[in-house]
């Protein structure tokens, strides 16, 4: 009778963790949407914007580490190659919306441009954590004074 009876404890102690694991979470309670001014919560971001969100944040970073980066270089067809991807034409990179978007960014990059060109080659570069090989570090300039000939 005995083992019976502990057999029968541990297994609701076993099934009682079991079941709470498995039962459903009661739901938070859900916010409220944002409201524009006009009394309408805003339309959700499709994907085709989300990707050109994305792609003028790129050509932004792309523009700066062009002209602030002194020992970075672009990538510029591994860059048309992933804005191709991103369903992005690079033409409309450099009109209209996006390309003032794009600036935008590259103004945002210079306020710290140190510590954004750092970031670039962190996220970018060859051992990049977000898209490898976009940054590349600009090979030593031969007639530069200070180095040598061969």
């Amino acid at each position: 009778m005995k083992p019976t009876l502990i057999a029968a404890a541990l297994a609701g102690c076993l099934a009682t963790p079991l079941a709470a694991q498995t039962a459903p979470e009661t739901p938070a309670a859900a916010e409220p949407a944002p409201v524009s001014p006009g009394g309408e919560a805003p339309k959700p971001e499709t994907l085709q914007q989300r990707q050109e969100r994305s792609a003028t944040k790129l050509a932004g970073l792309v523009i700066f580490v062009a002209n602030s980066c002194p020992e970075a270089q672009p990538d510029y067809d591994r860059f048309k190659t992933v804005i191709a991807a991103m369903g992005v034409k690079v033409d409309d990179l450099s009109q209209g919306l996006l390309a003032v978007r794009s600036a935008e960014y590259t103004q945002a990059y210079q306020k710290e441009p140190v510590e954004s060109c750092r970031r670039a080659f962190e996220n970018f570069g060859e051992g990049g954590r977000v898209i490898p090989g976009l940054i590349a570090r600009k090979a030593p300039d031969a007639t530069a004074p200070g180095t040598k000939q061969p």
